[in-house]
C-alpha cells in the first residue's frame, strides 16, 4: 500500500523510505514553537536534561500571546522567564507585545512554516499549519523541551481519515461551518490520534483562511493533525508570505485510509455549536431564541483578515445590541493594520465594539472577555467546554464571524440574512 501525505512527511523526517500506521519513529523537526505558558513550563525540563542551548536558534520560535499584554504578576513573571530565555538563546523568532500575534495566525503570516515540514508546538492548535501541507501537531511541555534541545521528537504514525470535499460553500458559509459540520458528524473523538486529510474538488473552493480554520479545529475531533494538499491557492499564499524552500507531498493513489467521508460543501448551512462540546452542533435554522450577553470575534480560529472583513460587512452602519457587549480582536499586528487601512476598525468601533491588540486572552478564559456566572457568549473560538471562557456556570456557543456579527446586532443568535435582509 502507498502512503498518505502525513505518512510521507514523517517518513522523510525519520530518514525512512516508508512508514505505516502505528509505527513508532523518531523524526527531525523543522520548527519548534512555544508560547508564554508552555515555554515557561518547559524551562525546568530543559534544566533537568542539562540542556543549555536550543538545537537551532532559527528553528525555535517563542510567541507571547496567551496572557499578554500581561494581566497580573503571575503572567508577567511567566513572560519574563520566556523573554530571558529568548534573549539568552539569541532566538531569531521571538514575538513579544507590539510585534506578536496569536501564534497560529502569526507563524504562517511570517513565513516561518512551509509545506512538507514537521512542526511541533506547545499548544494543541498547532495543527493549524496543515493548511499549508505540513505535518504539525501540538505537544506537552516535556516533548516541547526535548524538541527545543534535540530538534527531534518521537511519534506514532497516525492512521488517516480522508475527507472528500465536493461542491461550493453557499452564502455566509466559511471554514468554521465546514469544520463544525464535520465534528458534528464524527464527534469530538471521531478522529482520535488520526490524520484528517482533506481532498477532492471542493478544496479549490476554500480560501486559505478557510483551510487554516479547518486544520486549527482538527484537534477538536481528537485528531493528531489535519492537512490539505498544496494547490495553486497555497502556492499563491506562499509566494506572498514565505521565502523558504519547501517540498510538496501528495498522497499515493493507493494510500490506505481508515475511512473516506464525503462532504458536500454546498449542503452546509451556517452552524452553531451549543454548550459544552464542539460536536453539539445545530444549523442556524435549528437554533431558536438564544439571547446573548457577549459576542467575541477573534482567536487563532477566526481572527484573520477574511474573518474581520466578514464581520465588518455586517456591522457597517449598524449598532450592536445595548446589552450584548462585543469584543473584536484581530489575530496579528499586520491584520490589525490591514483592518485599519480597510476601515474595518472604524466600522467596529462605530458599531459599539471593543477592539483590542492581538491576544489569546478571552479564548481560554484568561483575560479580555471573562464571563460571569450565568452569562452566555457567542464566540468564533474553537472550544466551548465547561468554564472555557470564565465561570463554570457560563455558556459558550461557537460559530462563524458572520453569525457572530449578525447576532451581536440582534442581541441573540440569528441568521446573517435576518440582519442583512438577504443582501450581501
Amino acid at each position: 500500500m502507498g502512503m498518505t501525505m502525513t505518512q510521507k512527511i514523517l517518513a522523510a523526517h525519520a530518514g525512512l523510505d516508508r512508514v505505516k500506521a502505528g509505527q513508532l519513529i523518531e523524526a527531525k523537526l523543522d520548527v519548534v514553537m512555544g508560547n508564554d505558558i508552555t515555554v515557561a513550563l518547559a524551562q525546568p525540563v530543559l534544566a533537568k536534561m542539562g540542556a543549555t542551548r536550543v538545537f537551532d536558534k532559527e528553528k525555535v520560535v517563542v510567541v507571547l500571546d496567551h496572557f499578554t499584554p500581561n494581566k497580573d504578576i503571575t503572567s508577567a513573571m511567566q513572560s519574563k522567564t520566556c523573554r530571558d530565555f529568548a534573549r539568552a538563546q539569541g532566538l531569531t523568532h521571538f514575538y513579544d507585545v507590539g510585534r506578536m500575534g496569536v501564534e497560529h495566525a502569526l507563524l504562517p503570516e511570517q513565513g516561518i512554516v512551509a509545506p512538507g515540514e514537521a512542526i511541533i508546538g506547545g499548544d494543541s492548535h498547532t495543527c493549524t499549519y496543515g493548511a499549508l501541507g505540513a505535518f504539525s501537531t501540538g505537544v506537552g511541555s516535556t516533548d516541547l523541551a526535548v524538541g527545543m534541545a534535540t530538534g527531534e521528537n518521537w511519534f506514532k504514525v497516525p492512521e488517516a481519515i480522508r475527507f472528500e470535499l465536493t461542491g461550493k460553500p453557499g452564502k455566509w458559509v466559511c471554514g468554521k461551518d465546514v469544520m463544525l459540520t464535520i465534528i458534528g458528524k464524527i464527534g469530538v473523538d471521531g478522529a482520535l490520534y488520526k490524520s484528517m486529510e482533506f481532498a477532492g474538488p471542493g478544496v479549490a473552493e476554500l480560501s486559505m483562511d478557510d483551510r487554516f480554520t479547518i486544520c486549527n479545529m482538527a484537534i477538536e475531533a481528537g485528531a493528531k493533525n489535519g492537512i490539505f494538499p498544496v494547490d495553486e491557492r497555497t502556492r499563491a499564499y506562499l509566494a506572498e508570505h514565505c521565502a523558504k524552500p519547501y517540498t510538496v507531498y501528495q498522497p499515493d493513489e493507493d494510500a490506505e485510509y481508515e475511512q473516506v467521508i464525503q462532504i458536500d460543501l454546498s449542503a452546509i448551512r451556517p452552524m452553531v455549536a451549543f454548550p459544552h462540546l464542539p460536536s453539539n452542533v445545530r444549523t442556524i435554522d435549528q437554533v431558536g431564541q438564544v439571547p446573548l450577553d457577549q459576542v467575541y470575534i477573534g482567536s487563532c480560529t477566526n481572527g484573520r483578515l477574511e474573518d474581520m472583513a466578514m464581520a465588518a460587512s455586517i456591522l457597517k452602519g449598524r449598532k450592536v445590541a445595548p446589552f450584548t457587549r462585543t469584543i473584536v480582536i484581530p489575530a496579528t499586528q499586520e491584520i490589525y493594520l490591514q483592518c485599519e487601512e480597510k476601515g474595518y476598525l472604524r466600522t467596529f468601533i462605530e458599531a459599539g465594539c471593543a477592539v483590542s491588540t492581538p491576544t489569546c486572552g478571552a479564548c481560554l478564559g484568561g483575560h479580555m472577555g471573562i464571563l460571569a456566572e450565568g452569562e452566555r457568549c457567542l464566540s468564533t473560538t474553537n472550544r466551548n467546554f465547561v468554564g472555557r471562557m470564565g465561570h463554570v456556570k457560563s455558556e459558550v456557543y461557537l460559530t462563524s464571524p458572520a453569525v457572530a456579527a449578525a447576532s451581536a446586532v440582534a442581541g441573540r443568535i440569528v441568521d446573517p440574512d435576518e440582519i442583512m435582509g438577504g443582501n450581501d
